[in-house]
């Protein structure tokens, strides 16, 4: 299945993760804490985690469309909500190797709604 991984070098990490999914709960499922949250969005599932000033996304869809659509999402309220700093987004079309088990073993027997 497509999927997406992106990192984002803050000091304020687990605020965003929590600004974030906040947000996304007005409108989709999301649970989250200080460090991790999950978000079910129409087209996929995204986890983040926060650690280390480092915020990262780990994002699976059925179909590519549904990956990008969750990118641009992630990017689009990044910019709104953290304005005030210079930050980069650093994106990859597959999970790193370092993604947590606990994430790894979800999305892999994840059946993600069609996008």
């Amino acid at each position: 299945m497509p999927e997406c991984y992106a990192t984002m070098r803050t000091e304020k990490a687990s605020r965003y993760l929590q600004q974030l999914c906040k947000h996304f709960a007005h409108k989709v499922k999301s649970e989250f804490d200080e460090v991790a949250g999950r978000v079910e969005f129409p087209p996929g599932l995204c986890h983040m985690t926060a650690k280390d000033h480092t915020l990262s996304f780990y994002c699976q869809s059925s179909q590519l469309q549904g990956v990008m659509i969750m990118r641009s999402v992630i990017e689009n309220h990044l910019e709104r909500f953290a304005w005030r700093e210079e930050y980069k987004l650093e994106w990859a079309m597959k999970l790193p190797l370092e993604t947590p088990e606990n994430i790894r073993l979800e999305l892999a027997c994840e059946t993600p709604a069609s996008a």
